[in-house]
């Protein structure tokens, strides 16, 4: 029998990750909450649910063995130690809080539940991030050195929650956190300790509504330097750069998207020989759902693909960039 999912949120991420879970292995979608009892019926029926009901009532529901998290940013935390409490595993859509404090305390309490969490960088889980992995372990371009990367895009109108501080909007938070969070993958995968990863410069605009809607900032992960922009008022490419001491490779479409994972990437040398990597596609959505499922039948608190050591150097980094555009 597969583990039995409950949505917590029923907007757009939230019916993309329901997609994806018809693409699953070990799981199906059985329940759906959300603010009003009404847009969860609604978004149940939709998805084939059995159950639906305020985010109250499906909390207290003892038929659900893992919850996703697709709200506004500024309920993750709360939602996510309800889920954690409740006795249930835990992937929660990116960021997984939007302060450092908030992000140690739901680690804390998956620690001491025992229990499964996982911050859903959904572009972390398939067979291409696992071959990027283990080209820049393997050394294939030398000690990496930079890691230039970028997301952003156009947003159709200047309101609703990307626009609104009340309910922590802006371009870092919902898309910066993207390019930052490679920085700190490629880091540790070269090796690198993390611990005082730090924003060396940033800047960007804020605007009207009081969000930033343009961001760029020159960070430091040890012996790394990654230089991230992003923006949700102006498309920019979503492409990675990872530089080393022999080599570099260019990713021109890291981040996939929510139906189809990334899977190519071009390694060049020094010499001008040029190696293409590539890897079978998969539905994002669907591998991490999974990643989840597997860590809570092998009774394990993280998933190896997004560890929890990389999602607090995140949440710092996050929080310095925003700060300092303050």
């Amino acid at each position: 029998m597969t583990a039995r999912w409950a949505i917590l949120g029923a907007g757009a991420i939230s019916r993309d990750f329901a997609n994806g879970l018809t693409h699953a292995t070990l799981g199906h979608l059985h329940a759906v909450g959300a603010r009003s009892a009404a847009d969860a019926r609604a978004f149940a029926d939709a998805h084939g649910a059995a159950v639906a009901g305020t985010y109250e009532e499906i909390l207290e529901r003892d038929d659900i063995d893992a919850f996703y998290i697709g709200t506004v940013h500024t309920t993750h935390g709360e939602l996510a130690i309800a889920a954690l409490e409740a006795g249930k595993a835990v992937l929660c859509e990116k960021p997984l809080t939007t302060i450092p404090a908030d992000t140690d305390a739901v680690l804390a309490v998956a620690a001491r539940t025992g229990l499964p969490l996982v911050e859903a960088f959904k572009y972390r889980f398939g067979p291409f991030p696992e071959l990027l992995r283990r080209r820049i372990e393997d050394g294939a371009i030398g000690e990496i050195i930079e890691v230039v990367t970028t997301i952003g895009f156009t947003a159709a109108e200047r309101t609703g929650r990307l626009f609104d501080p009340a309910v922590a909007g802006g371009a870092i938070l919902d898309a910066g956190c993207y390019p930052v969070s490679l920085a700190a993958g490629v880091a540790a995968w070269a090796g690198q300790p993390l611990d005082d990863a730090r924003v060396l410069s940033a800047e960007g605009l804020i605007g009207d509504t009081g969000v930033d809607e343009t961001a760029s900032a020159v960070l430091q992960l040890g012996a790394v330097t990654a230089r991230v922009r992003t923006a949700i008022v102006e498309d920019l490419p979503r492409a990675a750069r990872i530089v080393g001491t022999s080599g570099e490779i260019e990713v021109p479409n890291v981040w996939g998207s929510r139906q189809q994972s990334t899977d190519a990437a071009v390694l060049r040398r020094p010499d001008g020989t040029v190696e293409h990597l590539t890897a079978e596609t998969l539905n994002p959505m669907a591998a991490e759902a999974d990643a989840v499922i597997a860590a809570l039948r092998d009774g394990r608190t993280e998933a190896p693909e997004m560890p929890w050591a990389q999602t607090r150097v995140i949440a710092r980094l996050l929080e310095d960039w925003r700060r300092a555009l303050d």
